[in-house]
C-alpha cells in the first residue's frame, strides 16, 4: 500500500512499511522536529547571576543630562546679556558687566567640559565661577540706574527696555544658579563617591 503525499508542490510517493528516506520521483521528504518550551536561561531562574547597575551610576547619568539642559539655558541667557551689553554700548562698558559676561561664557565651557569628562574637579570650578558671574551681574543692577528709579518711583514705567531686560536676565539667572547648584553639588558628589569606590 503506498501513500501518495504532496510537499511543495511535488508528489511524494512512500511506501506505508518502508521508511522516509527513500528517493522516489525526484524528492526526499525531511522530517523536521519542533523544540517546546523555553531554551535554557531563559526562564528567569538565572536571576541570582545578574548584574546589577549602581545607583550611584544611574544618578550620575541622570544629573548629566539635567546639567546638560542648564547649561544650554544659561548659555541662551549669556548670550542676550552680551547683545543687551552691546546694545548700551553707547552709554559704555560697565567693569562689571564685562567681567560677568566673559567669566560666565568661561564657566560655561568648563562646565560642558566636566559634564562630559565627568571630572568633579572641573564641575566644582564651573559652579565657582558661575557664581562669581551671577554675583557680577547682580552687583551691576544694584549700582546701576535701574535700583534708583525702582526705588524712587516705586514704578517699572520709568524703565527703558534696555534696564528692563538687563532686570529680567539677572533675576532669571539667580533663579537659574540655584539650581545650577544644586544640581552640580549632587553630580559632583555621585561622581567622587564613584571613583572613591
Amino acid at each position: 500500500m503506498r501513500l501518495r503525499l504532496r510537499c511543495r508542490g511535488a508528489n511524494l510517493c512512500a511506501p506505508s512499511a518502508v521508511g522516509f528516506g527513500e528517493k522516489e520521483g525526484g524528492c526526499q521528504m525531511q522530517q523536521r522536529r519542533s523544540s517546546v518550551g523555553r531554551p535554557s536561561g531563559t526562564d528567569g531562574s538565572d536571576f541570582s547571576y545578574r548584574m546589577v547597575v549602581d545607583s550611584r551610576y544611574t544618578k550620575v547619568a541622570k544629573g548629566r543630562s539635567r546639567l546638560k539642559v542648564l547649561l544650554s539655558v544659561q548659555c541662551f541667557f549669556q548670550a542676550v546679556g552680551f547683545f543687551i551689553a552691546l546694545a548700551s554700548q553707547e552709554k559704555g562698558f560697565n567693569n562689571l558687566a564685562v567681567v560677568s559676561i566673559s567669566v560666565g561664557f568661561v564657566s560655561l565651557l568648563i562646565g560642558e567640559l566636566g559634564r562630559r569628562r565627568s571630572q568633579a574637579n572641573l564641575l566644582r570650578i564651573y559652579l565657582s565661577l558661575s557664581s562669581i558671574a551671577i554675583a557680577c551681574a547682580v552687583a551691576h543692577t544694584v549700582r546701576s540706574d535701574l535700583s534708583l528709579k525702582v526705588s524712587q518711583y516705586k514704578d517699572l514705567l520709568p524703565l527703558t527696555a534696555y534696564e528692563f531686560g538687563m532686570a529680567v536676565c539677572v533675576l532669571i539667572g539667580v533663579l537659574l544658579q540655584i539650581f545650577v547648584i544644586i544640581t552640580t553639588v549632587t553630580l559632583a558628589q555621585n561622581m567622587s563617591s564613584k571613583r572613591t569606590s
